[in-house]
């Protein structure tokens, strides 16, 4: 088992990290993509993970020359998401990192999901109640790779940011944890990276 004996918090991403949705995520942006007229990539949507769907859209608008009404966008996808029925698996190594320490430090989740999507995933697994917090897209103004969801997960847990240790999948939110002051580690196909 990672020691982490020197963090006074935990905080995980949820999609990717501490369950296996991503899966599930990029079929639905890809049939969005489809959709919309925007090419697909398969990496860069995964490069995108953690970025609430509104700020996705932005993005792929500005890679693509396209104006796209962005929430218009979002919600076909969130739409979509939800048609495919999926019910995402948790990620083993993560579980049990959550699993060992959750008696012993606060543990939150951080994700760029918005609130009832992050909830009804964390409700499947028994986790919501486990959590001393939750941070979602609906509860930042600046999603990742800007770090507020992880500061205000810290704030919430009334930790300081450099006490946090945080999981992530992605490069967007490693960006978000290093610049919050926090130590990240990296899960990697649902392998953790120390």
């Amino acid at each position: 088992m990672i020691n982490l004996s020197n963090f006074k918090a935990i905080i995980f991403d949820m999609d990717g990290t501490l369950v296996d949705s991503m899966g599930a995520h990029i079929q639905a942006w890809k049939l969005t993509c489809d959709a919309f007229g925007y090419p697909f990539n398969h990496d860069y949507h995964y490069s995108l993970g953690g970025v609430p769907s509104v700020e996705t859209v932005q993005l792929m608008n500005g890679k693509y020359g396209k104006s796209h009404n962005p929430a218009e966008v979002a919600s076909f996808k969130k739409q979509t998401f939800e048609d495919l029925n999926h019910v995402p698996e948790l990620i083993q190594e993560t579980l049990d990192v959550f699993n060992h320490y959750k008696a012993s430090i606060p543990i939150a989740v951080g994700t760029g999901s918005d609130k009832p999507h992050a909830e009804w995933v964390l409700n499947q697994h028994g986790l919501l109640s486990q959590l001393s917090a939750l941070v979602t897209a609906d509860d930042v103004e600046n999603g990742k790779p800007h770090p507020e969801t992880f500061l205000r997960a810290a704030e919430l847990m009334g930790v300081a940011p450099q006490h946090c240790v945080v999981f992530e999948d992605t490069e967007m939110g490693q960006k978000a944890a290093l610049d919050g002051g926090m130590t990240c580690f990296m899960v990697d196909n649902k392998k953790l990276i120390y």
